[in-house]
């Protein structure tokens, strides 16, 4: 009889919500399948900033999903798989490394999130490129997809927030934001209008404050596009954005 008490009390005092060992150990391999997932979407981000470095444009381009769609600068956007090789080939010249080239793409300060079903992730990363044209500071805003286990870039996106010439920065900061700067011409014009330093756009976040999980405030697109309250600085303000930061982390966007 006190044998049954004890393991009636014990039965009792044990919490109905208690995993079995088969749930423990599905939740584990979720947790390791998703940092898997986050180290394989990083490593990709990652190694499109090497491909650049050496002008390695048919590897870069196979990072992409067929659909997926490029969008550098404000050049505008390239839609489809052929058409981000056809833009690196055409733009800075033939596969491979050139003499006297310099283009190192170093990328810094990623943010990786992965959605519940595990098929879309997006990540926040900053980029410094030193080149034979200059100083450059793109930040990218990327969305990726995962295609028969393998992850590919779904949207990259990457505004220059700076870019100069060698003296500086402090000296001659440039416009990196015009369609028309060299071939080959964009599928669909740029999905954002904004300048770069030393006016200023902040890249909309795809996820909220990760502590108190409220949303960003969507801040002005296109600062000093036109003097406030003047019709062109308003249409700026409405021109495609890439998140508006009220979504759920790790969800995409609503629009």
């Amino acid at each position: 009889m006190r044998a049954f008490v004890a393991a009636l009390l014990a039965a009792l005092a044990a919490p109905a919500f208690a995993e079995s060992p088969e749930q423990r150990l599905d939740a584990l391999d979720r947790r390791i399948t998703r940092l898997e997932d986050m180290n394989q979407v990083e490593k990709v981000q990652r190694v499109y900033g090497y491909f650049v470095d050496k002008g390695q444009w048919t590897e870069l381009s196979q990072l992409f999903a067929d659909d997926a769609t490029l969008e550098i600068g404000g050049k505008g956007l390239f839609l489809g798989k052929k058409r981000v090789l056809e833009y690196m080939q055409t733009a800075f010249g033939k596969d491979g490394p050139k003499e006297g080239l310099l283009a190192n793409h170093m990328q810094f300060q990623p943010v990786v999130d992965v959605a519940p079903d595990g098929k879309t992730a997006w990540v926040r990363s900053r980029a410094w490129v030193m080149s034979v044209g200059g100083w450059g500071l793109p930040l990218y805003e990327d969305e990726f997809v995962k295609e028969n286990g393998v992850w590919k870039f779904k949207r990259e996106s990457g505004p220059f927030t700076m870019y100069s010439s060698w003296k500086g920065w402090g000296h001659d900061a440039l416009n990196n934001t015009w369609p028309d700067k060299f071939d080959p011409p964009p599928d669909l014009p740029p999905s954002t209008v904004y300048l770069t330093y030393p006016a200023y756009w902040i890249v909309p976040f795809h996820y909220p404050n990760p502590v108190t999980g409220k949303p960003f405030p969507v801040e002005p697109v296109g600062a000093y596009q036109a003097p406030p309250g003047t019709p062109e600085q308003e249409a700026s303000l409405k021109v495609g954005r890439l998140a508006d930061g009220t979504q759920p982390i790790a969800q995409p966007p609503k629009d």
